[in-house]
């Protein structure tokens, strides 16, 4: 029998390994998978690169990960705001590594990576510090950046409800980076607010099969 519903967020987590990059779903605050960073934070795993829009907001969350010192490295698109006072401090430090990716590019980078696309050019960087290193071509009388896939060893999620198999359904734009998240790492968990029934969710309002997710734990009441 197939299950991959977890007891604990503590146990789901356990076997994130130091160096491990960790991709994390969420928009700011939507969709971020609270409790599954909590629960890596409690853990103890260090040198993290970490895959994410943006590099945390406040002092939990992701903000509260960094906080730890435990991220070497951040991948995301909008590192600072009034709010991203840890990041910051430890930029200027230069206590953490920032590859910094249009958000485009970024989603467009973690969905190759679960397509199984070696790379795409892009317009979008080209002509800026963004681009440099990097292969250009011209197509079409316009020129492009070469940008490669992004890949993870875990993704974190959150999801509003998932079955045993693992297959979920999102609330609104909670959505957001979820789905190609799982598809480019090598272990999705996906923090769940209700696990139910298998044929409970609606085939056509599935939006993460399950094959694409390893794991599917339930948030505490």
């Amino acid at each position: 029998m197939i299950d991959k519903t977890f007891e604990s967020i503590s146990h789901a987590v356990a076997d994130i390994h130091d160096g491990a990059t960790v991709m994390i779903g969420g928009f700011g605050n939507a969709g971020m998978p609270a409790a599954l960073i909590d629960a890596l934070i409690e853990q103890g795993a260090r040198e993290l690169t970490i895959v994410n829009n943006n590099a945390g907001n406040g002092d939990t969350g992701l903000a509260a990960l960094l906080a730890a010192g435990r991220v070497r490295k951040i991948i995301c698109s909008f590192p600072r705001q009034a709010d991203s006072h840890h990041f910051d401090a430890l930029y200027r430090a230069g206590k953490i590594e920032l590859e910094l990716t249009p958000q485009g590019n970024l989603a467009e980078r973690i969905r190759a990576a679960g397509a199984g696309i070696g790379g795409f050019f892009t317009p979008t960087g080209f002509g800026t510090l963004l681009a440099a290193g990097k292969e250009t071509r011209e197509i079409n009388g316009r020129m492009y950046v070469l940008e490669s896939p992004i890949y993870a060893d875990f993704a974190l999620i959150k999801a509003l409800h998932g079955d045993r198999w693992g297959n979920l359904v999102y609330r609104k734009t909670a959505r957001n980076f979820g789905p190609i998240m799982a598809m480019a790492a090598k272990v999705a968990i996906a923090q769940v607010q209700k696990v139910v029934a298998l044929g409970e969710l609606d085939p056509e309002a599935i939006i993460t099969p399950g094959i694409f997710v390893q794991r599917v734990v339930q948030e505490a009441v």
